[in-house]
């Protein structure tokens, strides 16, 4: 129990010293924009190949279900709001955890183990804007990147589906994206591609930053930052509609 308090406290105690390297941008600026290249680039390919599996799943099965039984554009705006609200940035989510939160949390944990942060904290260099906020700040960037073109390769995926499977013509299915597309359910998703890379990373870092006990701790860490990330995310896909709801209002 003091254990899990004392770990909650470093927590506040990381989450402030972020804040607060947030005032001195030159330290972080650059390192942010290599960072949000690099990462991009690194989970494009697995975001690309998960959305493009998803929107092809979810518009066959919308067809096989309704096909027949309502009008062909309704399968164009099943498919469109579950995979913009939903499917899409869910595998985005998976892909930042996978292709960028696993390597923060190996590379700062690696650092720990070897005494590379210590040898930081030894000379007065604080670690966290140096190492941290690049990080958290480039996957913050990358998230939304990501997610514009997931949902892209997504619903490309699902039309293709739906032309070839279903009854439904290329008419049919965008009349039914148009339909479902007149509130604000794009920014919706980029929302949660910024929530998702911004927290899913800090998460990753804070538990890079906890790592002991050499090699081993080093798998261990990115053990724990997985689980970490995978709660943060499903935390954050609960909590956002209702807030984008209440500001709406």
């Amino acid at each position: 129990m003091n254990e899990r308090l004392a770990v909650i406290g470093r927590s506040f105690l990381f989450a402030r010293a972020f804040l607060l390297a947030l005032r001195h941008p030159r330290q972080w600026l650059g390192a942010t924009v290599e960072e949000a290249a690099r990462q991009s680039a690194d989970a494009l390919p697995l975001v690309l190949l998960l959305s493009t599996l998803g929107g092809a799943l979810i518009s066959l099965q919308t067809g096989f279900q309704f096909q027949g039984n309502l009008p062909m554009w309704v399968i164009g705006s099943i498919v469109s709001s579950s995979l913009i609200t939903e499917v899409t940035p869910m595998f985005v989510g998976l892909g930042v955890i996978g292709m960028i939160g696993t390597r923060v949390a190996a590379e700062i944990g690696t650092m720990r183990v070897t005494e590379q942060l210590d040898a930081l904290e030894l000379i007065g260099r604080d670690p966290v804007p140096f190492l941290a906020v690049p990080r958290v700040l480039g996957a913050t960037i990358a998230g939304p990147i990501l997610m514009s073109m997931a949902l892209l390769a997504s619903m490309v995926a699902g039309w293709l589906c739906a032309i070839m499977v279903t009854n439904a013509s290329t008419n049919d299915f965008w009349f039914g994206v148009r339909y479902y597309m007149r509130d604000f359910v794009m920014f919706f998703a980029l929302i949660k591609g910024f929530a998702f890379g911004g927290a899913l990373v800090m998460v990753a870092a804070f538990v890079g930053f906890e790592a002991h006990g050499g090699s081993v701790g080093v798998g261990r860490t990115v053990r724990q930052a997985v689980v970490g990330m995978l709660l943060a995310m499903v935390l954050l896909d609960t909590i956002i509609a209702p807030l984008l709801k209440i500001v709406r209002v």
